[in-house]
């Protein structure tokens, strides 16, 4: 699944809509509340890391960084 779609369905899985959750962000951390802004982003990849984590935030998750296991 690539990270577009992924980031769709956490949106579905946590019940809410595009408008719903840009909407959220615009409040949160003055992004633009337009959902083209969001979806643009997605579809072309460019969704920065700080937006990143202030969309997992909003949405109730947090980013972690995880070391790999090493693999013999």
């Amino acid at each position: 699944m690539n990270t577009r779609n992924e980031i769709k369905a956490i949106i579905v899985r946590e019940g809410m809509t595009m408008s719903e959750i840009v909407e959220k962000l615009a409040e949160q951390y003055g992004w633009s509340a337009s959902v083209p802004n969001l979806s643009g982003k997605l579809r072309r990849g460019s969704l920065r890391y700080q937006e990143a984590v202030e969309l997992a935030d909003a949405l109730g998750y947090d980013l972690v960084w995880q070391k790999r296991k090493e693999r013999r």
